[in-house]
């Protein structure tokens, strides 16, 4: 499997919250996506449980930065923003399904 962190260099956001994404691709990361039950205390999960994230949209779903959105639309975005991360790095040839 590719490094899926280098691999969301430069690429697009893909959670997109309206009003605050920067829609810089210099800025995107990779935003790991906590799930219950998916690692310990302060660990993150596996790299493939992420989205490609500016900077902006990943300060928002980390709760560094406030919103107009509550915490379930965030939420939402954010899923829907791994959802399309890793039919990505599937179309890709990153990930082998």
């Amino acid at each position: 499997m590719a490094n899926l962190r280098k691999l969301a260099h430069g690429k697009e956001c893909q959670v997109r919250i309206p009003n605050v994404c920067n829609f810089n691709n210099e800025t995107t990361v990779l935003a790991h996506v906590p799930i219950k039950g998916s690692a310990g205390m302060g660990q993150k999960t596996i790299d493939l449980i992420g989205t490609w994230c500016c900077s902006n949209c990943h300060d928002v779903i980390d709760g560094r930065v406030k919103s107009q959105f509550s915490r379930e639309e965030i939420d939402n975005m954010k899923y829907e923003g791994m959802i399309r991360t890793q039919l990505n790095v599937v179309r890709m040839g990153a990930v082998k399904w």
